[in-house]
């Protein structure tokens, strides 16, 4: 990855999967397209002054990590966003088309089958970060300050929007017995493939962390039919906007 110099302020970050959920993004702040990181799109914008920096990651968890914690070490940014498109859970209240902010992030499928059933992977006694006296296993935490900012905005506008704990998985729910599994074990309200990582990748370079998306379809048995991507990743990425415009980061 070849150098990239930053003027000013510490830059935000802003990430997701592919292109579609950062492209209206692009647009608003006026960002022009860098180098590649590892075969992703990166682009640099301006939000009030403050460069922003925006990044496809791919899809999952693996790519998610790589890429975000190359731009955390190279860009050292002020501030970490991932944002995209999620499923929600049916009893967590959200529809197609509601936005989503994460409280906390949850590894959804990294532990440990017994017969017993289950387990996280605390059962090991190996955490997957250990940070200045804090162990993690399975669950990170967001910054609650810039998600309580974003919640009341959201609110204010009139938009449809919760809080609560998201679960990243590899394996996307596509029946409704699943995702029902997983919105018990772990109180969740909504799924994804890269957000968990991202939060990991956040504590172990001390970046403050929200998550924002937008629900494209609920977690029921699959049908495509009843899915919304365009107007998920238009919702997220319209209020975001409306957030740099208010320097809410």
């Amino acid at each position: 990855m070849q150098a990239i110099s930053v003027t000013g302020n510490k830059p935000i970050l802003i990430t997701a999967s592919m292109e579609l959920e950062l492209s209206l993004l692009v647009r608003e702040l006026n960002a022009v397209r860098l180098d590649d990181v590892c075969g992703h799109c990166l682009w640099r914008g301006e939000a009030h002054s403050r460069e922003v920096f925006l990044a496809t990651t791919g899809i999952g968890k693996v790519n998610a990590a790589i890429v975000t914690a190359l731009l955390l070490d190279k860009l050292k940014p002020g501030f970490l966003i991932n944002t995209g498109c999620g499923g929600a859970y049916r009893g967590s209240g959200l529809n197609v088309g509601d936005l989503a902010i994460a409280t906390v992030e949850i590894y959804g499928d990294e532990g440990v089958l017994t017969v017993d059933g289950w387990h996280t992977l605390e059962i090991i006694g190996i955490p997957s970060v250990e940070r200045k006296g804090n162990r993690y296993s399975n669950e990170f935490p967001l910054s609650m300050q810039a998600a309580e900012k974003v919640f009341h905005l959201a609110a204010s506008l009139g938009l449809p929007i919760r809080r609560g704990k998201f679960i990243t998985v590899s394996t996307c729910s596509g029946t409704l017995h699943r995702g029902e599994e997983l919105e018990k074990r772990f109180g969740g309200i909504c799924e994804n493939m890269e957000g968990a990582a991202s939060a990991h990748a956040a504590i172990l370079f001390d970046t403050p962390f929200l998550e924002l998306r937008g629900i494209s379809n609920m977690v029921e048995d699959r049908d495509i039919s009843r899915w919304d991507i365009p107007r998920a990743v238009e919702m997220a990425q319209r209020f975001l906007a409306r957030c740099l415009e208010r320097s809410l980061f």
